[in-house]
């Protein structure tokens, strides 16, 4: 896989068209006491959020993972991750699955403070001064590499006052133009008393339901310029791009059927914006690329790779 392209570029900037896997009807995310997000372009298109960047980097840490055997799917294993136990010795979540990631309550705020004074002395005292964001980098790659990717935020008062966080490197959302609503709907019925006699939940219940038409696009963006601000070295660069690559690669595979009514598939070819030229690597490739790069790495994870918390209320 050639990277060389991508080493003194910015971003890497990735479109693709989607369709509904069956039909011309999808439908999109909702937001409480909104709904579904309906805006209109400069140009007054009418345009529909499909889905959220906060919802895109869920789907991409997901189908990194293996349910059936609580570890990376095969590509991957070997990174560092951060497994919490219950108090009976059982898996209970981690830092891949965990909206926050490292900053989970379930890692962070256990009564056992084990892991919370392990990682407070390797980020030192920052009480005051300015962020050492590449020794925050570095612990990171050493506990939780997704971290690095997705973003975190400490916000723990002796973690640096709270002061500790990166942004996300990669982020995406899925957009719809020209957007209109097809509006539907259908009915609770209830063949036992469908009067319902005034009590709730029973009798005949009709609903609305709106769902969309329109064309959708997917929006991938790398900060590499991020990645080589942690100053990390060439080798744990080249990690965090192709696992980036795998992850677009992923979701796009496996990962489009976002809800019961919105199940996506490609329309065309994968689209490189930036930088022109590049050549977007296959799910093979990467697969194929990741094994060699995680054990160039593995000198700077810890040690068991996996590091156990338990948690206890």
């Amino acid at each position: 896989m050639d990277l060389e392209i991508l080493r003194k570029e910015p971003r890497l900037l990735v479109e693709v068209n989607l369709k509904p896997l069956q039909g011309t009807r999808f439908q999109p995310t909702g937001f409480p006491d909104l709904g579904a997000a309906t805006y209109q372009a400069a140009d007054s298109t009418s345009m529909l959020l499909v889905e959220s960047a906060q919802s895109m980097a869920n789907r991409m840490e997901a189908v990194c993972w293996d349910e059936g055997k609580n570890d990376w799917s095969q590509a991957l294993e070997g990174l560092p991750f951060i497994q919490v136990m219950d108090k009976n010795g059982k898996p209970l979540t981690n830092s891949i699955l965990e909206s926050h990631r490292i900053n989970s309550p379930y890692i962070l705020e256990s009564k056992d403070k084990t892991f919370s004074e392990r990682i407070k002395s390797d980020l030192g005292v920052m009480e005051t001064g300015r962020v050492d964001l590449q020794l925050l980098a570095r612990t990171l790659l050493k506990y939780d590499v997704n971290s690095l990717l997705h973003g975190v935020f400490l916000a723990k008062k002796d973690l640096a006052g709270g002061r500790l966080r990166l942004p996300r490197a990669l982020s995406g959302f899925v957009e719809a133009k020209n957007a209109n609503v097809a509006a539907s709907g259908g009915v609770k019925k209830d063949e036992v008393n469908p009067k319902g006699e005034a009590k709730k939940g029973f009798g005949h219940v009709p609903f609305h339901r709106d769902e969309y038409t329109g064309n959708i696009t997917a929006f991938f963006n790398l900060d590499l310029a991020q990645i080589r601000g942690y100053r990390l070295g060439r080798d744990v660069e080249d990690l965090l791009t192709v696992l980036a690559i795998y992850k677009i690669r992923k979701v796009l595979s496996e990962g489009l059927r976002f809800r019961t009514a919105c199940d996506l598939e490609i329309e065309g070819d994968i689209l490189v914006k930036r930088p022109t030229g590049f050549s977007f690597p296959s799910l093979k490739e990467t697969e194929e690329a990741l094994p060699d790069l995680i054990a160039r790495c593995r000198p700077n994870f810890a040690d068991p790779v996996v590091t156990t918390v338990k948690f206890e209320e």
